[in-house]
């Protein structure tokens, strides 16, 4: 049986000579793995679309839960993301995140659109990519059913708790002071700008995810506890993160200022 639909290429596996094993997310069809076949060859033009992190229409063969890619017309390649290393490993661990929390079947649309929009944001570069990675973590964790309760202290129910913190595997809100009435966990501290950031976040509309600003020391704050939150939840870890931070950390080192010494001279 063949059909129409569109879909993000999550993660792409050499197959034989010149065959892929893709993973795609579908918005009507969930996650899917499809076999792409005879790339390379003159003629075929299923190339373009059988690469990590393009989306494109799709027409797919099904034959007893086998999804074989008969056409595709890609829509957007995202090479302003593919041409920069350090942003093609933050996209790439976007992917694996969504591949993790998907699955087969129908109701993936809110996660096919954040994916998408995270993927244009850092495009566009028009907020940095320490925002778009915390929002995209925290707001995946809450389509996937792991929303943390931000709304007041679940202890004294105050709306704006003094010294506020989260709690990371209970994953709700507390005062400071009201941490020993919780039981035992690790809970990292919010500044009132990251827990404004968290809560935009997690009830907002993902077309505007990304649609705020926070200060240097905020911004670090709100992307550490949105991380940590995944990762305790998940509990998994990400080798795509792991590339991302040592790129990272080679960025930081070199946009470094070149101190002189004593012994050095103009």
């Amino acid at each position: 049986m063949h059909f129409n639909t569109r879909g993000l290429v999550l993660r792409e596996i050499a197959y034989k000579d010149r065959d892929k094993l893709l993973t795609v997310l579908t918005p009507d069809h969930g996650k899917l793995t499809v076999r792409a076949r005879g790339l390379g060859k003159r003629g075929n033009h299923l190339d373009a679309a059988a690469q990590l992190l393009v989306y494109s229409d799709m027409t797919l063969f099904s034959y007893r839960d086998y999804y074989t890619l008969d056409e595709a017309n890609s829509i957007r390649q995202f090479w302003g993301v593919k041409s920069d290393l350090e942003l093609l490993a933050l996209a790439s661990y976007f992917a694996e995140l969504t591949e993790l929390v998907s699955s087969e079947g129908g109701g993936m649309e809110g996660l096919l659109s954040l994916l998408l929009n995270a993927l244009h944001t850092l495009e566009t570069r028009k907020r940095p990519p320490a925002l778009v990675k915390a929002a995209f973590e925290l707001k995946l964790m809450s389509l996937a059913g792991y929303e943390p309760l931000l709304n007041a202290c679940a202890v004294c129910g105050a709306a704006w708790p003094a010294r506020p913190m989260l709690h990371l595997t209970g994953g709700v809100l507390h005062c400071a002071a009201c941490k020993s009435k919780l039981e035992a966990g690790v809970s990292m501290l919010l500044s009132i700008d990251s827990l404004s950031a968290m809560r935009y976040v997690t009830s907002g509309n993902s077309k505007r995810l990304f649609s705020f600003t926070l200060p240097p020391f905020a911004l670090r704050e709100f992307e550490e506890v949105c991380e940590a939150y995944a990762i305790v939840h998940l509990e998994h870890t990400f080798s795509t993160l792991d590339y991302y931070k040592r790129l990272k950390s080679i960025s930081n080192i070199q946009l470094k200022p070149h101190l002189k010494t004593g012994d050095e001279h103009d």
